[in-house]
């Protein structure tokens, strides 16, 4: 009992430190991006940039986000064009735009989002990653060498014409890279984490991981959300200290 109570708290804990403003801003092409930035109570450590998978939209980071907060970590969640209807809710960015974007014309919206982070003051920035735009945070980091630090979940040869192994081997900050429990994805992986210079890429292998960064997700991932997770805010540990 009394550690049900504890748990109950610390969901009340997470969700009442993790009150999310909607925003919107504009990528360099004029689309209008949505996102939900959240802010810690205290002093910020960072400010996360969290991009979803395939078909997605912010809703994937529902369950992720109060945690990120509550570790204190502002986040900036966002819709990007080349998304879709998962977790029951609309991509306001995808909805808003013509045709179906393909994954390398979401880039724009991720370089909209790290304006808008430093736009608000923000010193360190971090760019997380979800299947196809865990291949974009590698292009975005090479190209933007204020952010300080990169995560990719299930990241793999995604974009057409764009090598992420190259772009990878342009990134001059720490990574931290993971995938589902699976062989090929396993590889995908590593053959791009291996290509980061310097020692800089971290790869951990999960004993229970599903695809993207719903592998932190409990409802997704019962048998190893919470270790995952554990990994996560290592990593965090060493490139945002407290």
């Amino acid at each position: 009992m009394r550690l049900t109570i504890l748990g109950a708290a610390l969901c009340l804990g997470w969700a009442a430190a993790a009150l999310a403003t909607p925003i919107r801003f504009a990528a360099r092409d004029g689309v209008s991006v949505h996102g939900d930035f959240t802010a810690p109570a205290g002093a910020s450590r960072g400010t996360i940039l969290l991009f979803h998978m395939a078909g997605s939209n912010l809703g994937e980071y529902a369950p992720i986000v109060p945690r990120l907060v509550a570790a204190g970590f502002a986040t900036l969640a966002v819709d990007a064009r080349s998304g879709g209807r998962l977790w029951g809710r609309d991509n306001a960015t995808a909805a808003a735009v013509r045709g179906q974007p393909d994954y390398q014309a979401a880039l724009p919206d991720l370089e909209a989002a790290l304006t808008e982070a430093r736009r608000r003051g923000a010193r360190r920035v971090i760019a997380w990653g979800s299947s196809y735009s865990a291949a974009l945070v590698f292009e975005l980091a090479a190209r933007h060498p204020e952010i300080g630090a990169v995560l990719a979940f299930s990241p793999g040869e995604y974009i057409d014409g764009v090598s992420i192994a190259g772009a990878a081997a342009r990134v001059r900050v720490p990574v931290f890279v993971t995938s589902a429990a699976d062989a090929g994805e396993i590889a995908a992986a590593r053959a791009i984490v291996a290509t980061v210079p310097g020692g800089r890429g971290r790869q951990q292998v999960p004993r229970a991981g599903v695809h993207g960064s719903a592998t932190l997700r409990a409802d997704r991932n019962p048998a190893g959300a919470a270790a995952n997770f554990a990994a996560v805010l290592a990593f965090l540990d060493q490139v945002a200290p407290r």
